[in-house]
């Protein structure tokens, strides 16, 4: 494939975006839903591509004609298909970049309580997912048990995650893996939206939410995904002045310093195994672990380093959340529009099985487990780690932006230190990463006990201390 070829899937992609933003502002129904343009920028890829409208035109075409593929072309989904493994390292090399890390009291004090309840969620994911493996999948099926997994790296994880784990999974021979997981993200993303839409309509009708008692805020601009020209503010800070290096340039450049910080640590890592236990035991268990979490703590070690040595605070946050989310949207596009239909049509019941049971975990959780864990305004705040298990973390920012839209409880804030402890493990941190190698190494059953362990470490903590502490009116 010539570099002509690559650039145009490049910029194809980008009108896409496009197309999905224009459907995102002309079409009621998916404001409604507040989709994400990229994600309808990769349902019309995905619909306009080889596998949706192509089937279709090849019963009235040749073989060789280029309409076998819609009009995505062959070379366009060779390119879109690498993408997502690239730009998930971006993704999470950039979440802490640029970001003040508070105390550790801090954090504990105020995010203490959803720590402890997103912890029991995103280990009890595991649980179920591992259990309907052991269960169903496997001897029913014949789905390895890694297959269990799938729930945590699909809804924690979100597209980003599903897309990064794709060499993981094609290195232990479950190369499915990727389709399925991607799959089940998407349920995630539009089940979040949509089931915590009626989980809030539901709680403040039973006067569960302390600072709504309606869902109209939203305004149709809102609804388009439109900034009022009143709101407006700058995208990001001129930290340093163009004519020495343009300010986007400088912080790609510690984006990049970060993957590469990132790629050196899993390398080192696999010498020392390779010269360690791996040279008694001839395992090879680091080659199976992802770059992207090991570029999210290149990310960490770039912050502190910077956090010493940088008086003029050239590093802006606003400026990485930008390059972020620039690389979430390529991610999401490209993913969505090279998933294989057929491969989820082949395991239509485990994917079934699979998201049905995510689901009912995360609302168990929300309606049951948060009102018992989370001492004041405690759907305020669990609404947040719900959007987030369920796909990602804008979901969680929208869910609590529509209870809170004046940030007049502490969801907002707790739910932001709760991401520091959170997401180097879960939600696609070490934990996700090390999750399928780990079961494909010894097996599911450890893990199970394991992540049984996990997640009950997180509801008693939860229910014993933080939940007491509310039960008996002090401060939570």
């Amino acid at each position: 494939m010539s570099p002509d070829q690559i650039g145009f899937a490049l910029l194809y992609l980008g009108v896409f975006l496009l197309l999905g933003k224009w459907l995102r502002v002309r079409v009621k129904w998916l404001q409604n839903l507040f989709l994400p343009s990229s994600v309808i920028g990769g349902f019309l890829a995905l619909l306009l591509g080889p596998q949706v409208l192509g089937k279709i035109l090849g019963s009235f075409v040749s073989e060789d004609s280029f309409w076998t593929n819609g009009i995505v072309s062959e070379n366009v989904i060779e390119t879109w298909s690498t993408l997502p493994g690239l730009m998930i390292n971006v993704v999470f090399a950039t979440l802490f970049l640029g970001s003040t890390i508070p105390h550790v009291s801090k954090v504990w004090n105020l995010a203490g309580p959803q720590i402890a309840f997103g912890w029991t969620m995103g280990w009890g994911q595991y649980v179920v997912g591992v259990a309907i493996a052991l269960l169903i999948l496997s001897p029913v099926f014949g789905l390895p048990p890694m297959t269990g997994a799938l729930i945590e790296i699909a809804f924690e994880g979100g597209h980003g995650t599903a897309a990064g784990m794709a060499g993981t999974f094609e290195k232990m021979g479950f190369a499915e893996g990727y389709d399925l997981a991607v799959g089940l993200a998407t349920v995630g993303l539009l089940s979040g939206v949509i089931v915590g839409i009626v989980l809030i309509n539901w709680a403040i009708r039973r006067n569960k939410t302390k600072v709504v008692d309606n869902v109209e805020g939203f305004s149709e601009l809102k609804k388009q995904g439109i900034i009022e020209f009143e709101n407006r503010e700058p995208a990001a800070k001129m930290t340093v002045r163009p004519e020495s290096i343009e300010p986007l340039s400088l912080h790609f450049a510690l984006v990049g310093l970060a993957i590469l910080v990132g790629y050196f640590i899993l390398q080192l890592l696999i010498l020392i195994e390779d010269v360690t236990w791996g040279a008694f035991t001839d395992s090879a268990f680091m080659t199976y672990i992802p770059l992207f979490p090991l570029a999210m703590i290149g990310g960490i070690i770039i912050q502190l380093i910077f956090k010493k040595i940088d008086k003029t605070e050239i590093m802006d946050r606003k400026m990485v959340n930008r390059i972020q989310g620039f690389a979430l949207d390529v991610l999401i596009v490209s993913a969505m529009g090279t998933i294989s239909l057929d491969i989820i049509g082949e395991y239509i019941v485990p994917f079934l099985l699979l998201a049905a049971a995510g689901i009912a975990w995360n609302v168990f959780g929300i309606l049951i487990l948060a009102p018992r864990i989370i001492p004041s305004y405690w759907f305020e705040r669990a609404i947040g780690d719900f959007g987030q298990s369920m796909g990602v973390t804008a979901t969680g920012l929208l869910l609590m932006r529509v209870v809170d839209p004046d940030n007049k409880s502490p969801a907002l804030e707790s739910f932001g230190y709760k991401q520091l402890v959170y997401e180097p493990l879960l939600g696609g941190g070490i934990v996700t990463a090390l999750s399928v190698p780990l079961i494909f190494k010894f097996g599911a059953l450890p893990f199970f006990i394991f992540s049984v362990a996990m997640c009950l470490l997180g509801l008693l903590a939860g229910l014993l201390y933080f939940g007491k502490k509310g039960r008996t009116g002090k401060r939570g």
